[in-house]
């Protein structure tokens, strides 16, 4: 049960570099620093799950609630997930894409990517 949240701003986009694990004690945690950066004004969020060593279905749910909340602010998400072929970071893009949710997000492979306006996502 152990999760670490910093959190950085950059332009206009509020990115949390977050690592451990993402599950059902944690995931609340995530879910409120989203809601705080849409409290004070910061509508453009990047979730960096780079570091991200488990995720469970409570991780996934807060995910796509990030996703709903920021459509519903016309605010933007997007993720930064390990690449496909990283040997002990790839479990969330795995977990995401079995339960056919991956293609919901735009995901970046780092932070300069997602915080870039002219960055393309990867594909899923």
């Amino acid at each position: 049960m152990t999760l670490r949240v910093d959190v950085d701003e950059q332009s206009t986009w509020t990115v949390l570099h977050i690592s451990g694990e993402l599950d059902l004690a944690t995931s609340p945690v995530i879910r409120r620093r989203v809601h705080d950066a849409v409290a004070v004004g910061r509508h453009d969020v990047v979730l960096n799950l780079s570091a991200v060593r488990f995720c469970d279905s409570s991780g996934v749910g807060v995910l796509i609630a990030s996703r709903r909340l920021m459509h519903s602010c016309r605010g933007r998400l997007r993720l930064i997930l390990p690449a496909q072929g990283a040997p002990t970071g790839s479990h969330v893009n795995k977990v995401l894409a079995a339960l056919g949710v991956r293609r919901l997000f735009d995901v970046y492979e780092d932070v300069a990517a997602a915080t870039c306006e002219r960055a393309q996502p990867l594909s899923a």
